[in-house]
Formats: structure tokens, sequence, C-alpha cells
């Protein structure tokens, strides 16, 4: 059985993570983030948290660092 620390709120989240609560907001909105509600709050599983924070780091390089993520490409639409 999961205590009472290994579930956060959307303020311990946005702590954790170091980012506004709206932006957990928007990545539960958007499916991109693991969590749960309790009527009408929203939990996450600090072991779940964890797994997708991994996900999101991407491959390491041999000196330890974090690949940047591939990026599309920006620029104007080909004219028709």
């Amino acid at each position: 059985m999961a205590s009472a620390e290994d579930i956060l709120t959307i303020a311990e989240l946005s702590a954790h993570l170091r980012v506004h609560p709206t932006t957990i907001y928007r990545l539960l909105r958007e499916g991109r983030i693991p969590g749960f509600r309790v009527g009408s709050a929203w939990r996450f599983s600090r072991a779940a948290i964890e797994v997708w924070e991994h996900e999101q780091v991407g491959p390491i390089d041999g000196d330890g660092h974090t690949a940047p993520p591939a990026r599309k490409a920006k620029g104007r639409k080909p004219r028709k």
C-alpha cells in the first residue's frame, strides 16, 4: 500500500519539477504526464513520476550529458 509520501499533489509536483502548476494542468490535459483523480483533485504516484522523468531525459552521451531532443525545423510553409 502506498504511503502519503508516495503520492504527490499538484503543488508538491510543481515544486518537485520546478514548474508552475498551470504547466502541470497543461501536461495532464495533453495526456503527457501520469496522474489520477481523487474526487476533483489530481494526484501523482512518485514512482510513476520518476519513471516519466527518466523517459523525458533521453539518451545520455559518453560524457554523462543528455542529448537535446530532436526538434522540427521551423520556417515558412512552401508556396502553393
